[in-house]
């Protein structure tokens, strides 16, 4: 499982023309999943994403979580976050987890967001044709695998 994490003023998912989601500041997290991932996974991640501090605090040191500063989070899914890329110039995707594997992954990964965090996670929808738009503040991006824990 891997996810992308920015701190953002503001995002939004926009499905066929019309907003779905939008959030005005907090994170915007993007997330793929590979057909070996697990619950474990899930729970590991998303207690990154709940306390990294990565939100200034009163002297614009970084240093506070989202959970610290009540901000809001988007989960969008991204299956291209798993692309090989060695060989050739088109990326091949064959880590990926197939739809009947991501789907519920997915869903899992946004309800241990919510019960953890304590409120509702904003998404878009998985599989859809999306258009995100963020202003990252910072900018502050944080990757992390959690396949790459140590």
């Amino acid at each position: 499982m891997k996810v992308v994490i920015q701190r953002v003023s503001e995002a939004s998912v926009a499905i066929n023309g019309g907003v779905k989601s939008s959030i005005k500041g907090g994170l915007m997290v993007l997330v793929g999943f590979e057909k070996e991932d697990v619950k474990e996974d899930l729970k590991w991640i998303s207690n990154k994403v709940l306390n990294l501090r990565i939100f200034n605090d009163q002297d614009g040191v970084m240093n506070r979580s989202i959970q610290e500063i009540d901000g809001d989070i988007l989960v969008v899914s991204q299956f291209t976050l798993h692309a090989r890329t060695k060989k050739g110039n088109r990326p091949s995707y064959v880590d990926a987890a197939p739809p009947e594997i991501s789907v519920p992954l997915y869903n899992q990964f946004v309800s241990i967001l919510q019960e953890q965090g304590g409120k509702a996670v904003l998404t878009g929808e998985f599989g859809a044709n999306m258009k995100v738009k963020l202003i990252n503040d910072g900018p502050v991006t944080i990757i992390i695998d959690s396949k790459n824990r140590l």
